[in-house]
């Protein structure tokens, strides 16, 4: 059943996809008329999940669960991923790449390889104030509170001077 995020509790279980680039506009509403009858009809052995979804910054996908509701299982993640890898091909872009690091500058949401990440840490390109995604989260509460963060308050502060 899908409900509004914002209704979703912060123990809501999330997933989050980062594109290799940005939507456009129009990619975003075709993606959301997309998930919204997905998230209608998500079940989990013929039960309805509670769940929803936010696109943030035209890159990032974010699935969540009320797992207070019912939990998710194997064949209701595996749906969920069906559902990215269709985006991925019509869209013509990657969303599976946990390869990937995602950071700010400014205002601009750059996405690079975890190489380069590196490399830029090791000149000072990235430094312990460059905010940075960390995909890695598991709750709404994380999303919050630990999603957009200084390098330095996230796994990503090993690669950092």
């Amino acid at each position: 059943m899908y409900v509004d995020f914002n209704l979703l509790p912060d123990t809501s279980r999330v997933w989050v996809y980062q594109a290799d680039r940005m939507f456009s506009d129009i990619e975003v509403q075709e993606i959301e008329k997309q998930l919204v009858p997905f998230i209608q009809n998500w079940k989990r052995h013929g039960e309805d999940l509670k769940a929803s979804f936010q696109i943030k910054y035209n890159q990032f996908i974010i699935l969540a669960v009320d797992e207070n509701v019912a939990n998710v299982s194997g064949c209701s993640i595996d749906a969920s991923v069906h559902i990215i890898q269709q985006l991925q091909k019509q869209f013509n872009v990657d969303l599976l790449n946990k390869m990937n690091v995602t950071f700010k500058d400014g205002m601009n949401v750059n996405i690079v390889s975890l190489g380069a990440f590196k490399e830029f840490a090791k000149t000072n390109k990235i430094t312990n104030s460059t905010l940075v995604f960390n995909n890695m989260i598991t709750s709404k509460a994380d999303l919050k509170t630990s999603w957009e963060v200084p390098a330095s308050e996230s796994w990503h502060a090993k690669f950092i001077k």
